[in-house]
């Protein structure tokens, strides 16, 4: 037993180093890819013909192709091109991927949230002479956030857990300081791995704890909120 806490205390220092690398960059992906995919979102919920279709092609050509190649496309590939703001370092890069990644599942969960609002609400606060923007923002968004937040959590998980392949750009997330301590550390790789798992679980159980708070709140203060 000792021999474990031994190894705990002197690798946890260097998982501490790569989790910071993975909570600022997933951290900064969320908030630009959640900006990102709820315009498109709602952009995409109105419908209109040929932005609808090319949104939609956005969407499902992320949706449909994994991280790791968009990855490699963003920090290999678009580099090549001969545009000087593309040849960017390998955080930007995957800063770039994963937001643009993570925008795709958003904007999907915004747009189904907002098309289940019923068309009567939107009639109805037509008729009362509110204009379109204050349609979406006074009585549609409301009632849609509350189908919005927990897909919503589940998103950002799957792009925490999506850091951990961005050792293929250089960066030594979570996961890549494990692997190099396993090199370390070879007897000791099960309990290593086992100490990343808990790293992660630890950064992630909170966030799903907050969107189960953040969705009761919604639904709590919103549920008045109809024309029907």
């Amino acid at each position: 037993m000792q021999e474990y806490i031994d190894t705990a205390v002197t690798v946890m220092p260097f998982l501490l180093k790569g989790f910071l690398v993975t909570l600022k960059i997933s951290f900064v992906s969320i908030i630009a890819g959640s900006l990102l995919g709820f315009v498109l979102g709602v952009i995409r919920s109105y419908r209109i013909p040929v932005v609808h279709t090319l949104v939609g092609l956005y969407i499902h050509a992320l949706r449909g192709t994994p991280f790791l190649v968009q990855l490699y496309l963003v920090y290999f590939v678009l580099p090549k091109v001969d545009i000087d703001w593309l040849h960017w370092e390998s955080s930007t890069a995957a800063f770039v991927a994963l937001s643009i990644y993570t925008s795709s599942y958003v904007a999907e969960i915004v747009r189904g949230a907002i098309e289940s609002v019923p068309r009567g609400q939107t009639e109805g606060a037509m008729t009362l002479g509110l204009k379109p923007l204050q349609v979406l923002w006074l009585v549609i968004l409301p009632q849609a956030m509350r189908l919005i937040v927990q897909p919503m959590s589940g998103v950002y998980v799957m792009l925490i857990k999506s850091t951990a392949v961005l050792a293929v750009v250089g960066l030594s997330e979570l996961t890549h300081q494990g692997e190099v301590l396993m090199i370390t550390f070879p007897s000791k790789s099960l309990f290593i791995y086992a100490m990343i798992a808990l790293v992660y679980f630890v950064y992630c159980y909170p966030l799903l704890r907050l969107a189960n708070w953040v969705e009761r709140r919604v639904t709590g203060r919103l549920a008045p909120v109809s024309l029907n």
